[in-house]
């Protein structure tokens, strides 16, 4: 049985995204990120909301109004469409695990 926590990839340089669910109203990815953050010049800024929790490790958000928002294991957000956003940090010292739901 899949478990999200398992099967880790083993290179990490860059995040790794995989799709565990799509279809035409849904998108469900596991991120698995270590120490990456988006470029300083970059912002999503996406057509669809999104649903972000933390499975496992830490991270902090960066919002294009200046606010930032600090996860943790189990801690989740809701990113409305079009709300431009940054990953400013995650754990450099273990991988932090992230479920990402898109919808329209």
């Amino acid at each position: 049985m899949p478990n999200l926590l398992a099967d880790l990839p083993r290179n990490l340089d860059d995040e790794v995204f995989e799709d565990i669910v799509r279809s035409a109203s849904v998108r469900i990815e596991r991120i698995v990120s270590n120490g990456q953050s988006s470029p300083e010049s970059g912002w999503y800024d996406q057509d669809e909301h999104e649903w972000v929790a933390v499975l496992q490790g830490s991270a902090e958000l960066t919002f294009d109004d200046g606010s930032k928002v600090q996860l943790g294991s189990g801690d989740h957000l809701n990113i409305p469409a079009h709300r431009r956003h940054r990953v400013s940090w995650t754990d450099p010292q273990r991988p932090t695990i992230w479920l990402a739901v898109f919808y329209r």
